[in-house]
């Protein structure tokens, strides 16, 4: 009788999606640390990838990531833009605060919009730090706005 290996056993490291966003993350610091020009011209470039990442998702994708991404730069315009693992973020000093993920890159059934330690949304013993997105309603984005707000204050 041959016994079959528990998922423990098979475990045979990170999946092929994990390890693609890991070398996007890599060549996305390499080319962030090879920029030259002051601070607002870096800046704008990472803004620049970002956008021209958006324009890369599928469509559902694509526009959830284009509203986060306009809700951010309205209600914390001091958070700047920048890709991470491939996906764009919103830093303060170099550290994201918050992300949108798509659910395609790692083949989910939705989008997330989640929040690091960095943003300092405490409330209580216990809280979230993303949320799924499959669309967003006026309400929602009247949500997010808010998170962000708080998110960004340091």
């Amino acid at each position: 009788m041959q016994r079959t290996k528990s998922s423990a056993e098979q475990y045979n490291g990170f999946t092929a999606e994990e390890r693609a966003a890991m070398k996007e993350h890599a060549r996305d610091q390499k080319n962030a640390g090879a920029r030259r020009g002051s601070r607002a011209e870096k800046e704008a470039a990472a803004e620049r990838d970002v956008l021209a990442k958006i324009a890369e998702m599928p469509e559902a994708d694509r526009f959830l990531a284009e509203r986060i991404h306009d809700i951010v730069k309205a209600a914390a315009p001091d958070l700047t833009p920048k890709l991470w693992y491939g996906m764009p973020a919103y830093a303060r000093d170099g550290k994201v605060v918050c992300h949108f993920q798509s659910a395609q890159k790692f083949k989910s059934r939705y989008a997330t919009l989640g929040f690091s330690d960095q943003a300092t949304l405490d409330d209580g013993a216990m809280w979230p730090t993303a949320y799924a997105l499959k669309e967003l309603t006026t309400a929602d984005e009247q949500r997010i706005s808010v998170l962000v707000k708080k998110a960004s204050v340091e």
